[in-house]
């Protein structure tokens, strides 16, 4: 058993390793996950034992397991798939994860994942819980309970109290997210990123979507022109990027966009964050003299 679960999960670490190596992402980073997955190779026991025992922090103890990669493993053993990997492939479908949970079918997680951007059960478990599922229409209250107390038992979460965020886990500057978009599309547009050819909404297969892995500080970054059916429809595919990066839990992503009303309108915005990003561009105005919120897109 230990063999079975360890060399699964630890293949899953190696081609994410690899894929990042040839996606331009820091060397640390790949080797990072590459030590990981030997460590797995090694073990005797099970990784199952760990997790079950102590959670995440149970998996935190082995050499070389940090904690995204411990939510690496626990979302690994806990799913059986990995949106991190898929997404790498080109292969992501989180329609299919959200649609794993018990109270959601096929249609509901169309809806979670093209109405509240959810692709991951992390995602889904904070949107349960910070009221966004009860606001959508066929979730009441019983369904959501149910979801909760599924993603509780599926997580294998061990809760403790919650320590003042610091390091990556605090949640990015606008200014942060802004730069790593700006980043994403002039490479983009220069032609000097790999491209992947995403399975969905590709039925000719092409590699058109150009993806970067960088870093702000300790924080790490991978960015994608949006390829949901909603991009499609709206001709934002080469306009809505999507940062995922890490985060306070685990992995979380935003939508940047141009912004296409208000003040704001064609400004580059987290979407969401628009009272934030309205400040940001209103104190680069008054940084510039004459100038205006348009002027500094």
């Amino acid at each position: 058993m230990a063999e079975i679960v360890n060399v699964r999960i630890a293949r899953m670490l190696e081609e994410t390793a690899s894929i990042l190596q040839d996606q331009g992402a820091n060397p640390y980073r790949v080797q990072a996950y590459r030590n990981a997955a030997q460590t797995l190779l090694k073990l005797e026991r099970p990784v199952t034992e760990f997790l079950d025992a102590q959670g995440v922090d149970g998996l935190k103890e082995l050499p070389a397991v940090g904690e995204s990669i411990a939510r690496f493993i626990r979302t690994a053993v806990e799913t059986g798939r990995l949106p991190m990997l898929e997404r790498l492939r080109g292969e992501s479908e989180p329609e299919l994860l959200l649609a794993s949970v018990p109270g959601i079918g096929r249609k509901l997680a169309e809806r979670l994942h093209r109405e509240l951007d959810i692709d991951t059960l992390e995602e889904l478990e904070t949107a349960a819980h910070d009221g966004r599922l009860a606001r959508l229409v066929g979730f009441g209250a019983k369904r959501v309970a149910g979801i909760v107390d599924t993603l509780a038992s599926r997580l294998g979460r061990v809760r403790r109290p919650a320590a003042p965020a610091r390091g990556p886990a605090e949640e990015p500057a606008v200014a942060e997210l802004l730069d790593v978009d700006r980043e994403y599309r002039e490479k983009a547009a220069a032609g000097t990123l790999r491209k992947i050819a995403p399975r969905r909404m590709n039925p000719g297969g092409e590699a058109w979507l150009p993806v970067l892995h960088t870093a702000r500080g300790p924080r790490h970054y991978t960015a994608l022109y949006s390829n949901t059916p909603r991009a499609h429809q709206m001709g934002a595919t080469r306009d809505w990027v999507v940062l995922y990066y890490d985060a306070d839990g685990g992995e979380s992503q935003c939508t940047v966009i141009t912004s296409q009303v208000g003040r704001l309108k064609g400004l580059r915005i987290v979407r969401g964050r628009e009272p934030e990003c309205e400040r940001y561009y209103r104190a680069i105005r008054d940084r510039t003299p004459h100038g205006g919120l348009a002027a500094d897109r």
